[in-house]
């Protein structure tokens, strides 16, 4: 099947099971998805319906069984370990419900981290760890450790952390989950500021309404397929 050139992410006939307590779960089943570049996509559907494994799957995370997954024109689903790290390393953001950050690491050390090892110099490293918490409006508290911070100032600083690389695109599992609705609306829309200023894709998995209104796709999931595409 021909690709695109303004397709970021394409999957194809994907499968995936799990096995546990010897039963057989069929996360994801004849799982078709198109996604161009520039998009803003909310990926829904209520617990265990295959949200997350679908999100995996894309970013390389994790592997189908059987399918293709096309990413900014490569096919990962039968890619080397190695392969995939440089490729998360150069194309892909990521931000998690539980940030994820280093408890013994500043906000900018945390953000530097993502950087080794590189071919930038130290300099080069410290300004783009700058830029992106200027840009997360977070740079007055680059010295704080995680404790020192808030949920919603925690977030920032994993988004800081998933631009610092000037990746092509952002994938983001429950971003808001642990946010009251204040710091949910600040990191929604930081997100959407990247997402039109930088022309970064981004998919989030969210069951929060309240923050599907900041995509222009929405996926819809029930039992491991895909209902709909709006």
């Amino acid at each position: 099947m021909p690709i695109d050139r303004d397709t970021m992410i394409e999957v194809i006939d994907v499968n995936k099971e799990y096995r546990m307590a010897g039963a057989i779960i069929h996360a994801l089943v004849d799982v078709n998805l198109s996604i161009k570049s520039g998009d803003f996509v909310m990926i829904q559907g209520p617990t265990g319906c295959g949200k997350s494994t679908l999100l995996n799957v894309m970013s390389g995370l994790d592997l189908p069984d059987s399918g293709k997954v096309i990413l900014d024109g490569e096919n990962i689903a039968r890619a080397k370990e190695d392969r995939l790290s440089r490729l998360r390393r150069q194309k892909v953001g990521f931000v998690f419900q539980d940030y994820n950050l280093i408890s013994t690491l500043t906000a900018m050390e945390n953000i530097e981290a993502l950087l080794w090892p590189t071919v930038l110099s130290s300099k080069e490293i410290e300004n783009r760890a700058i830029a992106a918490l200027r840009d997360v409006e977070m740079l007055e508290r680059k010295d704080h450790y995680p404790v020192e911070m808030s949920g919603g100032e925690k977030q920032r600083v994993a988004l800081a952390r998933a631009i610092v690389s000037k990746p092509r695109i952002i994938f983001g599992d429950e971003v808001s989950g642990n946010l009251d609705p204040e710091s949910e609306t600040m990191i929604m829309e930081l997100l959407k500021k990247i997402n039109e200023e930088y022309e970064t894709t981004i998919l989030i998995v969210t069951h929060r309404e309240s923050v599907v209104k900041y995509g222009n796709v929405v996926v819809k999931m029930d039992k491991g397929r895909i209902k709909s595409v709006k």
